[in-house]
């Protein structure tokens, strides 16, 4: 990966946040348009005649049954159902301490407040087909929602020539997921956002996707709630001449392997590391079997960034904001409150991103492109709404109406004032 070294101010301008670009996106935008409204329009003759389309398959059903889902579950090695489960129990373990509870304020006399929190009615959750279906991602979007308290979790994946991914359907099983519909792309968000004779209308859509995907998600939010428009992945890496660089160059590429613009970035105040880290990185991408994705990760996205000091690494990496932040230092956890921007943080030597991935319990579903600056990982907090109430007595609305009264005079709105005042006129 290419090495930069200079002062900090010139490499907060070099490292700046990332805009993924689309080509063609005019062409992108009106082909979602038009498949949005054709959804809307057609219903289930829409999602049939797309999958022929796009897919070469001829749907008779769009729902898969609960046979087709069981028998997959059967047919799953069992080491791959046992890792799920464990996943599973770590994941909700995690997603439990996350649940909000209601709240009464009635210490005022007079004066009763409060908050009431309230799970959606229902989630739809996109998974991708093919080689981007990973069963790992059905837990981290489905577990916090049914904590939640979701009533129907609806599950939209690209149908198959060759059957759905047994892996897939086992983790939905295990998951907790309510239906499964063999629909993909921009028109499965569609569905979902919309409704059709078959597919249900949810109230928020979760789950990654390609352009169109994301696009359709744009599109839809308003009309339905959806979790973040995910980017590419990356990885950061904070490390210091302690660090082993064998393992520095092996949790890079553990992101870099995922696709030709994912982002895996290393910050140290070290340059013979960054020299080490480098020769490891050209030795183990030619033994992975992505290697060409990898790779083309590394020369298009990857840096090596070198500081002066620590400091000025977390500074840089904050001002990046990366989905995963490693931070492979000796006594890591005491670096925690200099992190200011970051998806999900890994700290020590032992803490490798793939942790994160599948077992320890944080969600793996991340903000990228620098959003890390405001937003949060996926969780329980997602899957709700809060209800706001406000009961006050006769009395205790009298010490404050003046108050009222002149606020909204301020702003003109004479109405709002006679509604309080008309509270008060003698009949």
């Amino acid at each position: 990966m290419q090495i930069i070294e200079d002062s900090l101010d010139n490499l907060l301008k070099q490292v700046a946040i990332r805009t993924n670009k689309v080509a063609n996106r005019a062409e992108v935008e009106k082909a979602v348009d038009d498949i949005i409204a054709n959804v809307i329009e057609n219903g289930d003759q829409a999602l049939k005649d797309y999958e022929k389309k796009f897919d070469g398959i001829d749907l008779k059903d769009l729902r898969v049954s609960q046979q087709e889902i069981d028998d997959a579950y059967a047919q799953t090695d069992q080491k791959v159902i046992d890792a799920l489960k464990l996943a599973k129990a770590n994941i909700t373990s995690f997603q439990q301490m996350e649940v909000e509870e209601s709240f009464i304020d009635a210490k005022k006399k007079g004066v009763i407040r409060g908050e009431k929190i309230q799970p959606l009615a229902a989630v739809g959750l996109y998974v991708p087909g093919g080689t981007a279906a990973y069963p790992s991602s059905i837990l981290m979007n489905v577990i916090p929602a049914k904590i939640a308290g979701v009533g129907r979790i609806v599950m939209v994946t690209p149908p198959q020539k060759d059957g759905l991914s047994k892996a897939v359907l086992a983790a939905a099983k295990i998951a907790g997921v309510d239906e499964i519909y063999t629909v993909g792309g921009a028109q499965a968000i569609a569905a979902l956002a919309y409704g059709t004779e078959t597919v249900p209308r949810v109230d928020k859509i979760t789950g990654p996707g390609n352009v169109f995907v994301a696009t359709a998600k744009k599109k839809v939010f308003g009309q339905v709630d959806i979790d973040m428009i995910a980017g590419p992945s990356e990885i950061g890496v904070i490390a210091s001449s302690q660090s082993v660089p064998s393992q520095v160059a092996a949790d890079l590429l553990s992101q870099a392997e995922h696709d030709k613009l994912a982002r895996p970035m290393l910050i140290t105040d070290d340059r013979q590391l960054a020299d080490a880290v480098n020769k490891e990185l050209a030795r183990q991408v030619a033994l992975l079997p992505r290697q060409e994705i990898a790779q083309a990760a590394m020369d298009n996205e990857g840096f090596i960034a070198v500081v002066d000091d620590i400091d000025d690494a977390f500074t840089l990496m904050n001002a990046v904001a990366p989905e995963h932040l490693e931070v492979q230092l000796p006594d890591a956890i005491e670096y925690l409150n200099q992190i200011k921007n970051a998806g999900s943080v890994f700290l020590g030597f032992s803490a490798s991103e793939p942790l994160g991935d599948y077992l320890a319990g944080p969600n793996h579903i991340l903000p990228t492109g620098g959003t890390a600056r405001f937003f949060s990982p996926l969780g329980v907090q997602d899957f709700v709404k809060r209800t706001q109430f406000v009961s006050y007595t006769r009395e205790a609305l009298a010490k404050e109406k003046d108050a009222i009264t002149t606020l909204a005079r301020v702003e003109g709105l004479e109405a709002h004032a006679r509604a309080i005042e008309s509270r008060f006129e003698e009949k």
